[in-house]
């Protein structure tokens, strides 16, 4: 019988870290993050990392692995996350993999093989130097005219993904999207539930307004300020992720204050709505909208506890 995982996904600011620990707690089961930038330590505010008093006591992995100056990607997200999956068998216990990194996420269940993607020096540089002289969104242009399947998912200023997909067709010939669609028809070497959290558009970006104040409330330019000051700068990969290239863009005297916080503010909104875009494309999700279960998150774990026992997940 294959060995049984549990997914908790969904967008930013719907609420899963809560939710996950409860479920944890339910299944005895450890959380794995499958998140861009908690793995990174000194980024807690910006990535809204779980707090160890929040854990209560249930164990995570992949949560202040790194430091901000080394690059995480999905063939080393796979990797470690393979490994903490065995070691949380050893342990008698019950994998969950948590977060709204998509692609994260499905390389794990699907086993995705990494291999063909092999780099080249030479073209991913002059790709970064394309990038730097003629821009984001022109470098996003590029690959609109050979994966447009790709482009719609990637954000333009997701400059080292748009790099990757574009080395991709150019090293094999055929779009990195056609690749991934065929390693997600194979089937999973997981028993698993893909669950998938979700709300009302209009309630997750009114989330994220909330979650942006209060982070700026919580210190979140000062923890910018602190990263500069450790020699963290805009090329690194930890420097991309939202939030925190906004204010070191403001730090840089790039942009305002105001500036800074409206862009960090309107691209959450549209990281919110490219995942929706693709969960939406993901099969056998388990979609959970709050306001089914009149934001009763009881009610919540108490399906998401019967739908495991229906899977043969739980006993």
């Amino acid at each position: 019988m294959k060995p049984p995982l549990i997914i908790l996904s969904g967008p930013t600011a719907a609420g899963k870290t809560n939710l996950s620990v409860r479920l944890a707690k339910a299944v005895n089961g450890s959380v794995i993050s499958a998140d861009s930038m908690q793995v990174y330590r000194y980024m807690d505010i910006g990535s809204a990392k779980i707090t160890t008093e929040e854990m209560q006591g249930v164990p995570h992995y992949l949560i202040d692995e790194l430091m901000p100056d080394e690059e995480f990607n999905i063939v080393l997200f796979q990797k470690l996350a393979k490994k903490y999956i065995r070691e949380i068998y050893a342990e008698n216990r019950m994998p969950i993999l948590v977060g709204g990194t998509g692609f994260y996420i499905q390389s794990v269940l699907y086993d995705i093989d990494f291999s063909k993607e092999r780099s080249s020096d030479a073209f991913r540089r002059e790709l970064e130097t394309y990038a730097k002289t003629e821009g984001n969104e022109a470098l996003h242009a590029r690959l609109e005219k050979v994966d447009k399947e790709s482009a719609v998912l990637i954000h333009p200023n997701n400059v080292k993904r748009v790099i990757r997909a574009l080395e991709f067709f150019e090293q094999n010939g055929y779009p990195i999207s056609k690749h991934n669609a065929k390693e997600r028809q194979k089937e999973s070497p997981y028993r698993f539930v893909y669950f998938v959290l979700n709300d009302k558009r209009e309630r997750i970006y009114a989330q994220i307004e909330k979650r942006v104040d209060a982070m700026l409330a919580q210190g979140l330019l000062e923890e910018v300020k602190k990263l500069k000051a450790m020699g963290c700068h805009k090329g690194m990969v930890s420097m991309q992720g939202l939030g925190y290239k906004e204010l070191l863009a403001y730090l840089n005297n790039e942009i305002t204050l105001k500036e800074a916080v409206y862009i960090l503010k309107r691209d959450t909104r549209h990281f919110a709505k490219r995942q929706l875009t693709w969960f939406g494309r993901e099969k056998d999700v388990v979609w959970l909208n709050k306001g089914q279960f009149s934001y009763d998150e009881d009610a919540i774990l108490t399906e998401m506890l019967a739908i495991l026992r229906e899977k043969g997940i739980l006993p």
